[in-house]
């Protein structure tokens, strides 16, 4: 049988929820279950009341905030993934691959990569920056809009371009 609500398991209460405990640190406390420490709480004039909202909205506006700070540094660090594959278009480069019948590595310095690594490198930098734009959105959107816009261009424009190459063999890397 549990033993009976006593004058001091009423004062413990009061006192450890003036000093903003929990109603679970409470009943640690004082060595009570959860529900006793409600019912002792509910018999007060007024009733002690264990409302957590306000702690917990705060709590989750706090966690918002840390993971928009996150999204914000990821969307920057995607922008400057962008620019260092922006800056390979045009870098000169070596290629290679194993080949002849003794299966042998042969590689080659280019002034600049191959159409297609440049097409490729074009599609990396769009999806870089398009990623980017989803976690942080520009301000106003203009600016995400005309960036979209003209990778998109480009992108087309180097699709036909590769419909070109077989003029020339797509020997000269560009």
């Amino acid at each position: 049988m549990a033993r009976p609500i006593d004058d001091t398991d009423r004062k413990q209460v009061r006192r450890l929820h003036a000093a903003g405990k929990s109603r679970n640190e409470i009943a640690k406390t004082i060595g009570r279950s959860p529900s006793t420490v409600s019912k002792i709480a509910a018999a007060f004039e007024p009733p002690l009341v264990f409302d957590r909202a306000a702690e917990v909205a705060v709590a989750t506006e706090v966690r918002r905030a840390d993971l928009a700070a996150r999204r914000a540094q990821l969307a920057e660090q995607l922008h400057d993934d962008a620019e260092r594959l922006r800056a390979q278009l045009w870098q000169p480069c070596t290629i290679g691959a194993f080949g002849g019948k003794e299966n042998v590595w042969n590689d080659t310095r280019l002034d600049r990569p191959t159409f297609g690594d440049q097409r490729q490198i074009l599609a990396a930098t769009g999806t870089a920056i398009e990623k980017s734009l989803k976690l942080a959105p520009a301000a106003g959107g203009e600016g995400a809009e005309q960036v979209r816009s003209m990778l998109g261009a480009l992108g087309e424009a180097l699709t036909l371009a590769a419909g070109d190459d077989s003029d020339d063999g797509g020997t000269d890397g560009g």
